[in-house]
């Protein structure tokens, strides 16, 4: 801490010409390093950028760790972001949230809440159920059901995030952490950190649900049922390198001299193209 402390006294005078000094890639680099490696001190950062090519002084680092208000060593590793968090925990991390769905029913429009659960790493879903009323004892059978030993969407997760919503009711939770899975209750009026779970909200409602109009519950489960088949195996995702999540055998090992058709579900709405198998 001293010796970072005194390059940082040394250099306030002139850091704020640091980014007109130092090159472009130079100074993103350094950015880089001090924000993947918060254990890393100036002369860690210094070596590294000299196995590069880049040769850089103590100085200089100090310069543009304080131009970009990144503190040093010791007071950065005490502190980590939640983007930083989410990247280092994502294979074992699961988002939860609802949504709602108005359904055409014989008494007239029902509101209906969906709960579902996404993998953070894989973006794999799963639709854990569909209720008019998501009681304390409803929410205590989709605990028991994520959470079942080794079939439970859970098993192999150590973190849950969810909103504040009620209907999280302690009882709930307290069995999700029975299972050893810690849930990660998130601070009021932010969806932005569990943003993937909002993502998915989003490409149901806009890709399926608001473009059909639903007459009863198996109406809706039914609709539910082919997105989550169309979104794991057949629609490619911008964020996992436009690919498709879980592709089956036979459309992965297709040939492109192969004749193409378009495949469809719910009468046209979700499409997909394939080679037809020889």
């Amino acid at each position: 801490m001293g010796e970072e402390q005194s390059a940082l006294d040394l250099c306030s005078q002139d850091s704020v010409l640091c980014s007109q000094h130092v090159d472009g890639d130079i100074e993103g680099l350094v950015v880089r390093m001090a924000r993947e490696d918060p254990s890393w001190g100036y002369k860690r950062i210094v070596g590294a950028m000299a196995n590069l090519g880049h040769k850089v002084s103590d100085q200089t680092v100090g310069n543009i760790l304080k131009w970009h208000d990144i503190p040093p060593a010791p007071e950065r590793k005490q502190s980590t972001s939640w983007k930083d968090f989410i990247r280092a925990h994502m294979a074992v991390m699961v988002g939860t949230d609802f949504f709602t769905v108005e359904v055409l029913t014989l008494r007239g429009l029902k509101t209906y809440y969906v709960l579902f659960f996404l993998h953070l790493e894989s973006r794999r879903i799963c639709l854990a159920g569909v209720t008019r009323h998501p009681d304390e004892e409803w929410m205590e059978q989709m605990a028991r059901n994520v959470t079942m030993e080794s079939t439970g969407f859970l098993s192999n997760c150590r973190y849950l995030l969810h909103d504040r919503d009620t209907k999280y009711c302690p009882s709930f939770r307290q069995l999700i952490e029975a299972e050893k899975v810690r849930c990660l209750a998130l601070p009021p009026k932010s969806p932005n950190l569990n943003a993937f779970a909002e993502r998915w909200v989003r490409s149901v409602k806009d890709e399926c649900l608001s473009k059909l109009i639903l007459f009863g519950e198996r109406s809706l489960k039914r609709a539910l049922h082919h997105y989550e088949i169309h979104y794991h195996q057949e629609r490619n995702h911008q964020g996992k390198d436009n690919l498709l999540l879980f592709p089956l055998p036979t459309r992965q090992n297709s040939r492109k001299q192969q004749k193409l058709r378009c495949q469809q579900r719910l009468g046209g709405l979700l499409k997909y193209y394939e080679c037809e198998v020889a």
